[in-house]
């Protein structure tokens, strides 16, 4: 553990309203199985969707907790899974980017998989990482999923296959996490057989955040479904798996979407359509039985921070000091514990021509984004919406957007041409049309959040903080030659200035 990552980290210790820690006596060592899927929100029958039906994550629910307001770190693909593995957010482990396009997590930032694998875990991966550099993520095993589990080949009974042969390959505890393609682009209506019956765009009406209804909507919205039925079924294959191994009873499970769904004003945006996710979690049978954790739905405000400490937790390695997260199962166990009143989430880049540095904080009923750059349009609402050709993709045209109800007409507008501030009220608007920034009579609301929110970056050194560093880094982005090539020996800098 490098000074320079513990000196970003010190701040958590002593920081107002982060756990500290707990007892790593109090809970047996167990196994842990990490689940996550692809841009996919709450969409599950569990959560109420009306259009699809979930019964294996749904029986998951019920044998543990259902966690109705969870929220990734940033809604993107190789940030949120670097938030995921390390509990920290990415402007504090680096990986503010996609892999795919040489992002990378700073130097020496610890991780779960090295945590567990020092404690004698075995540890496997079954999937993409996604999170730079590899060599940071010490898995066991990592069998080769090219035919099975890729954006175009989606075999799920293979999948379970493959861990069915990690679970009974050791007697020594382990950690498997199992990341499913689905329901990443391209929605594939039907792969190997599932889902064995798939979902026409005449049984589904489009997410109500989108604001529009369109046939090419709705027939991309039934394949969305469809990529869940199948990893539904997977997830079925899996837990059968880890049932005939004889593990079941001594492992914690955990499923999670990794941000939310590809369509307008969702992924790559700090807006509740993007930041929430399904989290079920279902702890060691011991422990549940203890905890009185079976069928619990909990509606809390947390972040997928909270995971590495709650696997530390729940191995007996006690909550690690250093990160900004805190177990849900012992924290949430303590009815007299007081939980957090604020959340957080951040956006970076995705990759170079979808920079656009925002930073979010919500309460129990408002949300506020702070956008940072604030001499050019979102690209990424640029790019789904007024240069977007829908007819194969899951966005929306000028001329669709022109259509619609004139507050969604208008909150398209805020999110192309982003003000410094949006400020929603989520109890009275859910899907975010309206911005209250320049309410008069929310005043006191929007300061006391943006107090929060400087708060919050200062104690995690948050670097975009310093307007030096947030033109530094900028500057990085638009030197980037235009129209951008992904070339394979590139090299960004901003680990070395954003780290200090």
């Amino acid at each position: 553990m490098t000074a320079r990552w513990l000196s970003r980290c010190v701040p958590f210790v002593l920081g107002a309203g982060f756990a500290v820690g707990v007892s790593a006596a109090e809970t047996p060592t167990a196994n842990v199985l990490l689940i996550t899927s692809e841009d996919n929100g709450p969409q599950l029958s569990c959560y109420g969707d009306p259009f699809v039906r979930t019964p294996h994550l749904d029986r998951l629910a019920r044998d543990g907790l259902r966690f109705e307001r969870a929220f990734v770190a940033t809604a993107s693909c190789s940030e949120s899974r670097a938030a995921l593995l390390t509990g920290l957010y990415p402007h504090q482990n680096g990986q503010i980017g996609l892999a795919t396009h040489h992002y990378r997590q700073f130097d020496g930032v610890p991780n779960v998989v090295g945590r567990l694998k020092a404690r004698g875990f075995r540890t496997g991966l079954i999937g993409k990482l996604h999170v730079n550099p590899e060599s940071a993520f010490p898995f066991d095993y990592r069998p080769d999923v090219s035919k099975c589990n890729t954006f175009s080949r989606r075999d799920v009974r293979q999948v379970a296959g493959l861990a069915a042969d990690f679970f009974l390959a050791g007697d020594a505890p382990f950690f498997l996490m199992v990341n499913y393609a689905d329901a990443h682009l391209p929605f594939l209506r039907q792969q190997e057989g599932l889902p064995a019956r798939p979902l026409a765009a005449e049984d589904v009406r489009p997410l109500p955040w989108i604001g529009l209804d369109a046939p090419h909507l709705r027939r991309q919205q039934a394949d969305y479904y469809n990529c869940l039925l199948r990893l539904d079924d997977g997830i079925g294959m899996l837990l059968d798996a880890l049932q005939q191994s004889g593990q079941a009873e001594r492992t914690l499970v955990i499923y999670l979407g990794d941000h939310g769904a590809q369509f307008p004003r969702g992924k790559l945006s700090c807006y509740e359509s993007g930041l929430r996710v399904p989290l079920l979690v279902r702890p060691p049978a011991a422990a549940a039985s203890a905890r009185n954790l079976r069928g619990v739905v909990r509606d809390e405000l947390v972040t997928t921070v909270d995971l590495v400490p709650t696997i530390l937790d729940t191995v007996g390695a006690g909550v690690a000091p250093d990160l900004p997260g805190r177990s849900l199962l012992t924290r949430l166990g303590d009815g007299g514990a007081a939980w957090r009143r604020y959340l957080f989430a951040e956006y970076h880049g995705h990759y170079p021509p979808l920079y656009f540095p925002q930073r979010s904080v919500r309460d129990e009923r408002y949300k506020l984004i702070v956008n940072l750059l604030q001499d050019r349009p979102n690209p990424v609402a640029e790019i789904c919406s007024r240069l977007a050709r829908p007819r194969h993709a899951p966005f929306v045209s000028p001329a669709e957007v022109a259509t619609a109800d004139p507050r969604v007409q208008k909150a398209y507008e805020t999110w192309y041409d982003a003000p410094p501030l949006e400020l929603y009220d989520l109890q009275a608007d859910p899907h975010e049309w309206q911005n209250l920034a320049d309410d008069p009579e929310l005043a006191e609301v929007r300061a006391r959040l943006l107090d929060q929110l400087r708060r919050w970056q200062q104690q995690t050194a948050d670097p975009l903080a310093d307007p030096k560093q947030l033109a530094q880094l900028t500057a990085e982005h638009d030197a980037v030659p235009k129209p951008y090539v992904r070339k394979p020996n590139f090299r960004w800098r901003y680990p070395d200035y954003l780290a200090f």
